[in-house]
């Protein structure tokens, strides 16, 4: 058999390994963060969030007509388990091409290096389909798996046609990549970050290489790839936004119909193109306009978008049905802008002079016409305090500047500024060294370094780090590297050191790809040119990224995903590795044992190392989590009733169970990060599916954004220690009479008061069933509602409206995720019903951190008998960090269901409680915390002295275990762990009372001891 076949057979055998690991471990399900809402945008064509990816919707939509409603999650799975398998596929093929150049110019090469070349791509393609970041996105619908996919063909596709560059019809391969990057633009913008390595490939294969040659090459390929990023795709609808006001403004014609002239117009101008250049024969404008021409032909994927979106779903994201509201979709605009090159510090005041500058308008339709609803004004921050290249930016979360200096260790320039209103204040104003400090160490090397570490050398946990020495880091499982950044390894806690995300490599990945690297190095002109090209897509598609992210701390989720294309380059050094060792061994021995034993010795050290290693924490077989508790959190709502979520893993999931199971759909998941704005009322407002329209009572006009965007909280004196009633109060805000506005504030809406009151209709709380007979004695005549802070954003104002205005005919509820922050005070009436809060006219004043009353028997029944669990508690289901927090909340609930029923004297039921929660929640995979303390103290109260015991003695060695462990740290990591260590004290402290209680003066003495010498450390940092 000759190579050529033998490269393809051994390419699809790398396939079929990758893709019969990624099916055996995918998940059988939905998963949390954005995949339940891909899976509802594909299988019912809905519209997602911005900017959107058309084209995976439609790919996922194919996938999902394989099955029906419950086993559409599946299918998508299943299509990005496809996806990473012909990724590996094309790695695997690109790391062969590179590679057999640099060995032999044979076509045939001999069995030795035959072997040498084919082992390279098998084990740089299994390294990369077994490493962290790849294989997470392999098994869930999340979009990375498919862009990993889009990056590698159009590498692939520039490889191939760098074999027939000189040859006749050689373009086509250009007009293929052309296309291609236009299709992944409807998936992910991140793959276009190939377009520099594709010109070089270019550059060198039609030219001799000069230094100024390969400059202008890299400068051509970022105005290609600015062009495409921030002229094609934007560009074509801003275009198309001004025909359409001037058709729909000027002319008064239609919606939407200058929209499709410019349409027409921007084909019949490419058509004449196309013909002009063909028939004078000019080659490179053709060519330039086909490749222009097949861009737009995919990204046209987005007419889906705008199409959907005039269908009205019940999902339908920032409503793009018009030009304008579609060219903000694309921009993002919702989620605000970031500098990249110049712009503020975290604390840089506003310009006295010039506080705002003209930002980006909103257009809204009014009456057939496009109208400015909201002018966008930005703010203009005082030069004096800008810097270049601001990496510390962001102010909003109070969090966020602690982070900047304990990263970027400022210690700044004390400046005194006045503000807007003539007040002075000193603020410390950072260095650019201290700036460009926390670039390094926050932005580089721990969002960056410490991910690539991750894959190439090994994890430490799964737990989300965020800069202390126990948490997400990198290790390599060599002992004395990992104990001189992270302390004695062999005092690690259970917790710690059986997580399944421990995973080590022992730097083999990685010394790997650097000998790949030096293979290319040493072997003459096309090698570094090589090194050129996989350099330029390893940093374009990693610390290019980390440039534009400039991401601020306290990230909510490890962003590993991101950087996925750079791990992909340096998995081509990986397998070089085996070609460069080969080079070495065979001046000692033949050819094909060199290659042999090369291939076989780096096989078992680096991918199935790599497998075993990772295998367990990458394992999502079995785990239907995210659809389980999405189900849970509409199983605690009544029918008809109204929800409200805030983050991704309490609405999402909820989404999937009723857009594509089709459970709950007479109830409304009303997110409210998203009725913050005009667009998501207007749905709330509409009709879904059995569910009614939200009682909001106030009309578009009145909320379309830029109005009551923010309601302030300007106390008058004249009403000091009055509250108004809530209807008066809305009527308030709603009056548009100037008399009830801030004038120096742009007209906003204000409120004279804090404290509002709500006069109970204890009718209609009884014809609602809203509180059970049994409590009817409590229902309050008035509630009583003192808003927090300086003002109430709009989705709380609609919160506030739906209360008043649904006068208890829809149960209305908090999902137990919302914040706090949210709450305006009406946590005092919250009656549990397991994983929601539901407003009930009872006040409940609670003296701990618990929210509101239990209701026993509704609660009982949703988490004894409805709840489903995920399948978490069997053996060999992987229960990540995300849902080990999640279980955290529900052992809450379990505590306190159990507690309610012992205060009732139902020991019998209060054991069976503690018992379930035990059975769904056991130690083995969610840690003990302070709930595991308030369950054994319930056990030991309802009279399971035994049960209890044995949660003190097990509890006692682990908080044990992590103290000493804590305390093994370095002086300088230890007060990152600070909070770790006092938490684990105070468990210690609350063992002592149970043991004692208990009656095991042994346990209590070991306890005691303990406590004392490690608060006798703790009191000495």
């Amino acid at each position: 058999m000759n190579y050529k076949k033998l490269n393809i057979a051994v390419g699809w055998l790398t396939f079929l390994v990758a893709t019969i690991t990624y099916i055996l471990t995918l998940e059988p399900r939905a998963s949390f963060w954005d995949c339940g809402e891909f899976i509802t945008t594909a299988f019912k064509l809905e519209v997602g969030h911005p900017p959107g990816a058309p084209f995976f919707m439609l790919i996922g939509r194919f996938f999902t007509l394989f099955g029906n409603a419950q086993s559409a999650a599946f299918f998508m799975n299943v299509m990005s388990a496809l996806a990473s398998s012909f990724t590996i596929l094309f790695l695997f093929w690109s790391i062969t091409h590179l590679t057999k150049r640099l060995i032999t110019s044979d076509e045939n090469p001999s069995l030795g290096q035959t072997i040498a070349i084919l082992g390279s791509g098998l084990v740089g393609g299994l390294a990369y389909a077994f490493s962290d970041t790849f294989w997470f996105s392999a098994v869930e619908a999340e979009v990375y798996a498919t862009s990993s996919l889009f990056t590698a063909l159009v590498f692939w596709a520039i490889l191939k046609w760098e074999n027939v560059a000189n040859e006749k019809y050689s373009n086509r391969w250009l007009i293929l990549i052309c296309y291609l990057a236009g299709l992944s633009v409807g998936v992910h913008l991140l793959n276009l970050l190939a377009i520099p390595a594709i010109a070089l490939i270019y550059y060198f294969k039609k030219f001799e290489p000069t230094k100024k040659g390969i400059f202008w090459t890299l400068v051509i390929s970022a105005i290609i790839l600015g062009a495409i990023l921030y002229v094609i795709i934007p560009g074509v609808v801003k275009v198309a936004s001004v025909f359409e006001r001037l058709f729909v403004n000027g002319i008064g014609m239609p919606i939407n119909s200058g929209f499709f002239f410019f349409v027409l117009l921007l084909v019949a101008a490419i058509a004449y193109g196309i013909y002009y250049t063909l028939k004078n024969n000019h080659v490179l404008l053709n060519t330039l306009i086909l490749g222009l021409t097949v861009i737009l032909l995919g990204i046209s994927s987005y007419m889906i978008i705008p199409i959907r979106s005039n269908a009205f779903p019940p999902m339908d994201q920032n409503s793009p049905n018009n030009a304008f509201s579609m060219l903000s979709y694309l921009n993002r605009e919702q989620y605000g802008d970031r500098p990249l090159f110049y712009g503020q510090y975290y604390n840089s005041p506003l310009d006295r002079n010039e506080s705002s500058n003209p930002g980006k308008k909103e257009w809204r339709v009014k009456d057939g016409k496009y109208i400015v609803t909201n002018e966008g004004y930005e703010p203009n921050y005082d030069d004096e305090y800008c810097t270049f290249f601001p990496r510390m930016w962001s102010k909003s979360d109070p969090r966020h500047e602690q982070e900047y200096k304990r990263w970027g260790k400022i210690k700044g320039t004390k400046k005194t500024v006045r503000g807007q209103s003539g007040e002075t204040e000193t603020i410390i104003k950072p260095t650019f060294s201290e700036n460009f400090r926390f670039f390094v160490n926050y932005q580089i090397n721990f969002m960056y370094w410490r991910y690539f570490m991750w894959n190439f050398a090994g994890r430490q946990n799964d737990i989300q780090g965020h800069g202390n020495k126990i948490d997400g880091n990198w290790i390599s499982g060599i002992k004395f590297i990992d104990e001189a950044r992270l302390g004695d390894q062999d005092k690690l806690p259970a917790k710690y050191a059986d997580n399944p995300g421990r995973n080590t490599y022992f730097f083999l990945p990685l010394l790997l790809g650097i000998l790949g690297i030096a293979f290319q190095y040493k072997n003459g002109k096309q090698g570094k040119r090589d090194l050129w090209v996989v350099g330029l897509l390893f940093i374009m598609t990693g610390l290019a990224i980390v440039v534009y992210l400039n991401q601020y701390p306290l990230q909510p989720r490890e962003r590993d995903y991101a950087f996925a294309g750079s791990f992909y380059a340096f998995a081509i050094w990986i397998g070089m590795g085996v070609a460069f060792l080969y080079q070495i061994l065979k001046k000692f021995t033949s050819e094909t044992v060199s290659a042999s034993s090369v291939t076989a010795v780096t096989l078992l050290a680096v991918p199935v190392l790599m497998a075993a290693q990772n295998w367990d924490d990458h394992n999502r077989a079995h785990r239907t989590s995210a659809p389980d508790f999405g189900y849970n959190y509409l199983a605690s709502v009544q029918p008809n009733g109204i929800i409200f979520t805030n983050g991704d893993n309490d609405t999402y999931p909820l989404w999937y169970n009723q857009e594509v199971e089709g459970v709950g759909i007479d109830k409304r998941v009303c997110n409210l990060s998203y009725l913050q704005t005009d667009w998501y009322i207007k749905q709330m407002q509409r009709k879904a599916y059995t569910s009614e329209p939200l009682p909001i009572s106030f009309k578009y006009d009145q909320y379309v954004q830029g109005k009551r965007d923010i309601v302030y909280i300007m106390e008058d004196p004249r009403m000091a220690g009055k509250s108004i009633e809530l209807s008066k109060a809305l009527e308030f805000i709603k009056d548009d009479n100037p008399k009830t506005k801030i004038t120096q504030y742009d007209n906003a809406a204000y409120l004279p008061v804090r404290k509002l009151f709500y006069v109970v209709d204890k009718g209609a709380v009884k014809a609602n069933n809203v509180v059970p007979a049994k409590d009817y004695n409590r229902i309050v005549d008035t509630m009583y509602i003192d808003l927090p802070g300086n003002y109430i954003t709009k989705d709380q104002l609609m919160v506030l409206d739906m209360l008043n205005t649904n006068n208890w005919k829809r149960p209305i509820y908090y999902a137990v995720s919302v914040s706090s922050d949210k709450y305006m005070s009406l946590d005092k009436y919250f009656k549990v019903d397991g994983m929601t809060y539901r407003i009930v006219p009872i006040l409940t004043q609670n003296a701990n951190f618990q929210k509101g009353y239990e209701d026993v028997d509704v609660m009982y029944d949703n988490m004894m008998n409805k709840f489903r669990w995920g399948n978490l508690k069997k053996p060999g289901v992987y229960v990540d960090e995300n849902n080990r927090r999640m279980l955290t909340n529900m052992r809450n609930n379990f505590q306190r269901l159990a507690d309610a029923l012992l205060r009732q004297g139902d020991k019998g039921r209060c054991i069976n409680v503690l018992d379930k929660c035990m059975e769904e929640i056991p130690t083995s995979k969610v840690p003990n915390d302070y709930f595991s303390l308030l369950i054994a103290q319930t056990y030991l109260d309802a009279g399971a002295t035994g049960k209890a015991g044995a949660m003190a003695s097990e509890m006692s060695k682990e908080f044990t275990d992590e103290l000493a462990y804590l305390f093994s740290l370095k002086s300088d990591d230890v007060r990152d762990v600070q909070e770790n260590m006092r938490s684990n004290l105070y468990y210690l402290n609350e063992l002592m009372t149970l043991a004692e209680k208990l009656g095991n003066k042994e346990l209590q003495s070991k306890i005691k001891a303990d406590f004392e010498l490690y608060y006798g450390k703790f009191m000495a940092i």
